[in-house]
């Protein structure tokens, strides 16, 4: 049985996000992709951090604290889509 370490399922993300990288200035949908790919990518490597934090301290305020600036992340990536989409609409 092959067994697949799970840091080379991060990979596929980061080259999504490196090839949606020249979409970033696009409409709203493509801004909306650009930001949730992008997310996702520093959320993977923001994970193992969290977890190397975890492991190295012996508690659990890394993994609160890459949960709070994920949270961050997105919340600033909705507002900004949904600012860029109604904009779009009044044109």
């Amino acid at each position: 049985m092959v067994t697949i370490h799970p840091i080379f399922l991060c990979y596929p993300v980061g080259i999504g996000a490196a090839l949606l990288y020249a979409y970033r200035e696009g409409d709203a949908n493509m801004r909306s992709v650009w930001l949730c790919s992008r997310n996702d990518a520093l959320g993977n490597v923001a994970v193992m951090l969290a977890a190397v934090g975890v492991f190295g301290t012996g508690q659990g305020w890394p993994d609160l604290a890459v949960a709070a600036i994920m949270g961050l992340l997105a919340l600033s990536a909705a507002r900004s889509v949904i600012a860029q989409a109604r904009d779009e609409l009044r044109r």
